[in-house]
């Protein structure tokens, strides 16, 4: 038993806790707000409150970043365990295993697919997440075909449903010491078609009268980001997904500038954990984005 002064210890809010978990997983209170349908100011209330009930630090602010304190790190243990077993609570020793599946383009997803799938992990443990990743176009058949519940993927200018999530500036890079020769086409490293990407991008190309040829043809963003790194080619890539062993050389090389690529979110969940899981899965994706 909790005891304070002789008094039973007052409980902890446990929409502050979770608050919390989301602030340190996401790394921003903006993030946070957005996963639990409320304010910013709203969030940073319930940790104010957190704090102060605790006696403790738990998070290190600046203007560009938010930290976990030392006592925050040590917390944050504490915290997860606290809301697993609210949900064992709620739910019964183990609780109800829900689905979630999803589809997320290569662009989309990036290189930082796992760190989001592990943002969603310890959000709930006893979520089964079926993720597929491939071309946007697929997916979205997918989705119409009820295969799969959560499409997130470039925008298909032949749709209007769907919501936007965020905007995003593609370059084209390769390796720092990449020279084009006078005499040959624009070497490029691609995804498989169909790619919105990079019909984008050739199409882009075609527009300026540059001359192209495709040297490399990858079935998934690694082995394209791979390409690129070797030298074979230059990609057009998400800026973000970009190696120290890359850089964009649009300016360098006289490229034209890519249009900047909208990615959408599908989704036809209705069941709340589920959805709250999703919400989770979309901030982390937009705090990777803006990075």
């Amino acid at each position: 038993m909790n005891v304070e002064n002789g008094y039973l210890a007052r409980p902890l809010d446990l929409d502050a806790v979770q608050a919390f978990v989301l602030v340190a997983d996401l790394n921003s209170f903006t993030r946070a707000a957005e996963a639990l349908e409320t304010t910013q100011s709203a969030v940073s209330l319930k940790l104010k409150r957190l704090e102060d009930r605790l006696g403790r630090r738990l998070l290190e602010r600046t203007p560009r970043k938010v930290g976990l304190s030392p006592e925050g790190a040590e917390f944050l243990v504490a915290a997860r365990e606290l809301l697993d077993a609210h949900e064992r609570a709620l739910n019964g020793h183990v609780p109800a295993r829900l689905s979630l599946r999803l589809g997320i383009s290569d662009q989309a997803a990036g290189m930082e697919l796992p760190g989001m799938l592990a943002k969603v992990g310890a959000y709930d443990r006893s979520l089964r997440i079926e993720v597929r990743i491939g071309p946007s176009h697929h997916l979205l058949s997918a989705y119409d075909r009820g295969e799969i519940d959560v499409a997130i993927v470039c925008r298909d200018s032949a749709r209007t449903d769907g919501e936007p999530l965020f905007a995003e500036p593609y370059g084209w890079c390769a390796v720092p010491h990449w020279e084009q020769r006078p005499d040959e086409p624009l070497r490029i490293a691609s995804l498989t078609a169909p790619c919105t990407v990079r019909a984008m991008a050739l199409k882009t190309l075609d527009d300026a009268g540059i001359a192209w040829t495709e040297v490399f043809v990858g079935g998934g963003l690694p082995a394209v980001v791979a390409a690129a790194s070797a030298g074979l080619a230059v990609a057009p890539l998400p800026r973000r997904v970009c190696p120290p062993t890359i850089t964009d050389v649009s300016e360098r090389l006289g490229l034209p500038k890519l249009p900047l690529t909208e990615v959408m979110l599908y989704n036809r969940i209705v069941e709340p954990r589920t959805r709250e899981a999703v919400r989770i899965l979309v901030a982390a994706l937009r705090a990777m984005a803006s990075g």
